[in-house]
């Protein structure tokens, strides 16, 4: 059988419908967030990075840069093994102790990822409670969806965001049967906030759990940053919170928080985990400096910032006619509907203008809704969004739309 037939064949179908992913060569510059030197085929070029999801430029501050380097200079570089065997060390210890108090919780623990805590935690609940009932939001990142399938048990999908559908479905099923509902803060390419106090109320009249991802608001919304539960006071109702060392804390890993022996339950029974390296002793360091950060003063107002350019830039936006689909977060979807269009857009902006957005496809989101997904930052100056309507609106010029 000749494999590379079919490598090829289904590369081919991918190009042709406009949504195979080119992976864009950048090189940061230190000190100049949300600069970059793009290094195409001819020369290098300074381009203007639009749709980075280091929310606040945590993986540039030199106080965190200083803690990874320390801690790298004084542990060496790899954790050594897994947490069981080899991979724990106090860096480890002290950052899990920072994201318990982040959100409110007596525990927490870190993944390899973000993508490993969702798939690793939720499946990892199956094995404690055998009969355990999902119920999950339709928009629900791919990870979460991962983890569900894994667990092996009874799911129910409830239409995104709606509430008379998840209390059908919880009215459907026994009072006393286990479930827990799993659903995000912010949802990743739309934008969409969830409807968290209903969902909470809803999930104490049918005793079920809650597993919230936290991932795109964690360090963005809250009095201490610790994501939309914080900030609607709402984290002490809340049964797991999962987040994210990769977004506003600028690093690498996932984690998820919540009661000690629930947590204990994670780490004693999720594979995921368990068989996994720890994250390296200057990744924790890291991530454990970008918290204390975003937990201060200065956090808050890197986060007061931060909303005032992403709401100044969706109104710039739709001043100027733009199809920006309406949200109330931080993330701007400016929608194409096209995948070849999209990417095609992509490509002018960075070549001719040196503005680099990616394009979102397929199977990212639906065929029929493919964007520009914006994430502005608290360093996106009004310059730098003014010439981004002026390119923009350039550009629809020269295409005619």
């Amino acid at each position: 059988m000749e494999y590379h037939k079919h490598f090829a064949q289904n590369l081919d179908n991918i190009r042709q419908e406009g949504r195979y992913r080119y992976f864009m060569p950048l090189e940061k510059i230190m000190g100049k967030y949300p600069k970059a030197l793009w290094h195409d085929e001819q020369k290098v070029k300074e381009i203007t990075i639009w749709c980075s999801n280091d929310y606040l430029a945590m993986g540039q501050d030199e106080r965190v840069i200083k803690a990874a380097q320390d801690a790298l200079a004084s542990q060496g570089a790899g954790a050594g093994g897994t947490r069981n065997i080899a991979g724990t060390n106090n860096l480890h210890v002290e950052l899990e102790n920072k994201i318990a108090k982040l959100h409110f919780k007596e525990a927490a623990l870190t993944y390899s990822s973000g993508w490993v805590s969702n798939m690793a935690g939720l499946s990892a609940l199956s094995q404690v409670i055998p009969d355990l009932i999902y119920i999950s939001d339709a928009a629900n990142h791919n990870s979460m969806i991962a983890g569900i399938r894994a667990a092996g048990t009874k799911k129910f999908i409830f239409k995104h965001n709606d509430m008379e559908d998840l209390e059908r479905i919880l009215k459907s099923l026994p009072i006393e049967a286990p479930k827990i509902i799993v659903f995000e803060s912010v949802y990743s390419m739309d934008g969409a906030i969830s409807p968290m106090e209903e969902i909470c109320d809803l999930a104490e009249k049918y005793q079920a759990m809650t597993w919230l991802d936290e991932v795109h608001a964690v360090g963005l919304y809250g009095r201490q940053g610790g994501g939309k539960s914080d900030e609607f006071g709402l984290s002490d109702r809340i049964t797991f919170i999962e987040g994210t060392l990769a977004k506003a804390i600028g690093n690498v890993g996932g984690y998820v928080a919540g009661s000690k022996e629930a947590i204990d339950v994670l780490r004693s029974f999720g594979h995921g985990f368990i068989f996994s390296t720890a994250l390296p002793p200057s990744v924790v360091a890291g991530a454990s400096a970008a918290i204390d950060i975003i937990m201060s003063a200065e956090g808050k107002v890197l986060r007061m910032q931060h909303q005032k350019q992403a709401s100044r830039t969706r109104e710039r936006l739709k001043e100027e006619g733009f199809p920006v689909k309406e949200t109330l977060s931080h993330i701007i979807p400016l929608m194409v509907c096209d995948p070849v269009k999209c990417k095609e857009v992509a490509d002018i902006l960075i070549r001719d203008y040196h503005i680099y957005v990616q394009p979102i496809n397929y199977p990212t989101v639906a065929r029929g809704t493919e964007r520009l997904r914006l994430t502005p930052s608290p360093y996106h100056t009004d310059n730098d969004i003014e010439n981004l309507i002026h390119c923009l609106i350039d550009l629809r010029n020269k295409e005619g739309q």
